[in-house]
């Protein structure tokens, strides 16, 4: 299993992401402006956040501060990158449409969904959430798009696809639907299910496909 464990914090208006990758020894701080969240996933991976639009986010791998530019908005997902280290990293980005709890209204930080490629390390497509709260320990988020599963790796706020082999079956399906409903479990028991709008994510892929080939 190739896992990246990252921690994410985020703050309010202006926000600061600082991810800390265990890889290969890796660690990553990036701080953004104001947007909103970042996640990255399993193995090698940092997060940033852009200014402007209201879903600009970026999971970025660098030790220095970073400022994601926004490549387009396309319906609901924003396309992004930016260059830590010299090195080029994309990532289209949403929020979710609507977000339910259980018990209802338990208090959450934003939540947010990103699909990211990261030519230097060799990875195209991951894709990661950033949750809102710290997941139940040892327990499993689930991705439900068109009535099939896909599990998803936790640590703090962040989750990945378990199966890194599913994660290209997952990424087409994606392109094609209409929406796909997150769903996790709090430390303190609160069960949340947030539905992503898909609309707009297949050009937001395919522009930052040509920033990041």
């Amino acid at each position: 299993m190739r896992y990246r464990h990252c921690s994410l914090l985020v703050a309010a208006a202006v926000i600061t992401v600082a991810v800390l990758s265990c890889r290969s020894d890796a660690v990553a701080q990036v701080s953004a402006q104001p947007a909103q969240a970042a996640k990255p996933r399993p193995q090698a991976v940092q997060t940033a956040k852009p200014a402007q639009t209201p879903a600009a986010q970026a999971a970025v791998p660098a030790a220095a501060a970073v400022q994601p530019q926004l490549l387009g908005q396309y319906g609901d997902w924003g396309a992004y990158m930016a260059t830590p280290g010299g090195k080029k990293v994309c990532f289209a980005l949403a929020k979710p449409a609507s977000s339910q709890t259980n018990p209802a209204n338990r208090p959450r930080d934003p939540s947010y969904m990103f699909v990211s490629s990261r030519p230097a390390e060799k990875v195209k497509d991951e894709v990661s959430i950033i949750i809102g709260y710290g997941f139940k320990p040892n327990s499993d988020a689930t991705i439900d798009l068109g009535g099939t599963n896909f599990a998803m790796y936790t640590q703090n706020d962040g989750a990945w696809i378990k199966n890194a082999a599913e994660e290209t079956r997952l990424v087409d399906s994606m392109r094609k639907g209409a929406d796909l409903v997150v769903k996790g479990t709090s430390a303190r028991g609160t069960q949340s299910a947030d539905t992503y709008s898909l609309k707009g994510l297949s050009q937001a892929l395919d522009r930052i496909g040509q920033e990041c080939r």
